[in-house]
């Protein structure tokens, strides 16, 4: 069957005649390195927020603003650049979102106060869309039978990255300054960059039209609007007006947007894709793995560093506490690419099923109990391996279920939608740490730590959330449902994908 999933282009030349072979291997690399700098610098600074407060003057809820204005450009302007990636060419738009994470992470390691650290993170945020159009020239410039583990590797990457921030920042804060925390990945930054300008070809699939700025504003609205919410609802209080206020504003948004893109005729999200099982299912996994894997990043090194004498903390060191997550980050590594040839031989349902099962048997297990390291280390093992097979599979199965020409505008919702599950587990986790407090009596007077329940109760909420991502898995159609799927989608080459497995 002739490939019609290269879709529109505005050549009709196959990818081998496009270009004069470029060298596919490096072109994973720069796109992997991007990927790597942007989702280090998301958790980077977690860690080390009280230390950059301190330097700058400026109060915890303050200081907070630098999490949140990352996290509110990533969720406004990832579909923005998704889309425009389509329209203009995927590599073009890479180029441009890259640029500036380069120029906000030197601005950030030389901001003097704390106003322009905020806006070189909002700069640094805007490379959100790199995970979408790094999918997106994957598949649009490799072999179809290294499509699904490069995709596997790439998705996996933001876990790793992630996981690697937290665990690099207490040892970059004691022996160098918070000023390293950017200056070390702008390394990733710049190779990438350059490797993109001067090693990667531009393909010519395209999904002509105008940026659809009614769907953008209201987006933007909505996004903002929900995550500022989340963000600060547990500064303001979660029954306070403006939290009350700023959700109901989101969701009405949100309700507006959907209406609004089902009459534009070049929607910034085609929402109907959303119809889709392997679409929808895929975001529903997203979203718990979003929150699950932020969950474990505020759960873990919180009860590490607790002192010993409360009968359930480790007392270690924040450096010493951001190695005990070395082993998800390594089983990520690991486990991602793997996933990725297992969808190419089962489709991604087997690895979505297997990724929500280890995720949730990861929380059970400290919900059970978390007295003891081996504990702590067995779950980080099964997180990281669920983690890597979930999100390889999710990314895996959006590309699958939809026209070849829309890949960046649907990978883009699927970030946003793990987005605002990393923004809701940080806040939900730290929400129930801080509501359940112990004092204890010392010499030096009464000091209040999180209770032993707090954790818990948080290990058993990410297990909670775990089993929808099962449910969510389970529903993932199976090869004959997604041929029909795809085809209805006008990905008609479905059947040439599973005949190859």
């Amino acid at each position: 069957m002739s490939r019609v999933t290269e879709g529109p282009r505005t050549g009709s030349t196959p990818v081998a005649e496009r270009h004069s072979s470029p060298n596919t291997t490096l072109i994973v690399v720069y796109l992997a390195l991007g990927g790597l700098a942007y989702a280090v610098l998301q958790s980077l600074v977690a860690p080390a927020l009280s230390t950059i407060g301190k330097d700058l003057g400026a109060s915890t809820s303050n200081v907070s603003w630098i999490i949140t204005a990352y996290l509110l450009s990533a969720s406004v302007l990832t579909p923005i650049f998704g889309r425009m990636g389509d329209m203009m060419g995927k590599r073009r738009i890479l180029i441009v979102v890259m640029s500036l994470l380069l120029v906000g992470t030197v601005v950030a390691a030389l901001a003097p106060n704390l106003a322009t650290l905020i806006v070189a993170r909002c700069l640094q945020g805007a490379a959100g869309a790199v995970l979408p159009l790094s999918i997106g020239i994957v598949r649009d410039e490799l072999p179809k039978d290294r499509v699904s583990v490069v995709i596997g590797l790439l998705s996996g990457i933001f876990g790793i990255g992630a996981g690697i921030g937290i665990v690099a920042a207490g040892p970059i804060v004691q022996h160098l300054d918070w000023h390293w925390l950017f200056w070390l990945p702008l390394a990733l930054i710049v190779v990438g960059l350059a490797g993109i300008v001067f090693g990667m070809p531009e393909s010519d699939v395209r999904k002509p039209g105008r940026l659809d700025l009614a769907g953008t504003a209201i987006l933007s609205i909505s996004l903002v609007a929900l995550l500022l919410a989340v963000s600060e609802g547990e500064t303001w209080g979660w029954g306070d007006v403006k939290t009350i206020g700023l959700l109901a504003v989101g969701v009405v948004a949100l309700v507006v947007f959907v209406v609004v893109e089902l009459r534009v005729k070049a929607p910034l999200i085609d929402v109907r894709l959303f119809r889709i099982r392997g679409v929808w299912t895929a975001h529903v996994v997203a979203l718990v793995f979003g929150f699950a894997m932020y969950g474990t990043f505020v759960l873990v090194p919180t009860l590490l560093q607790l002192p010993s004498f409360t009968g359930y903390g480790f007392g270690k060191t924040a450096s010493q506490a951001g190695l005990f997550l070395l082993p998800t980050v390594l089983m990520m590594i690991v486990v991602s690419p793997v996933a990725g040839a297992l969808v190419r031989r089962t489709g991604p349902k087997p690895p979505l099923v297997i990724g929500s099962v280890l995720l949730t048997a990861a929380f059970v297990l400290p919900g059970l109990a978390h007295d003891q390291v081996w504990q702590i280390l067995v779950s980080g093992i099964l997180t990281g391996a669920g983690i890597g097979f979930g999100l390889s599979a999710a990314s895996n199965a959006i590309i699958e279920s939809v026209p070849i020409e829309q890949t960046g505008e649907a990978i883009s919702a699927n970030t946003v939608v793990r987005t605002i599950g990393s923004s809701v587990g940080t806040a939900v986790i730290a929400a129930l740490i801080s509501s359940h407090t112990k004092v204890f009596t010392l010499p030096t007077g009464h000091v209040g730590l999180p209770g032993a329940a707090a954790f818990t109760i948080g290990f058993w909420a990410c297990a909670g959330v775990g089993a929808l991502a099962i449910v969510g898995a389970l529903a993932a159609p199976g090869m004959r449902k997604r041929r029909a799927d795809a085809i209805a989608a006008g990905v008609e080459d479905i059947d040439a994908v599973v005949d190859e497995r």
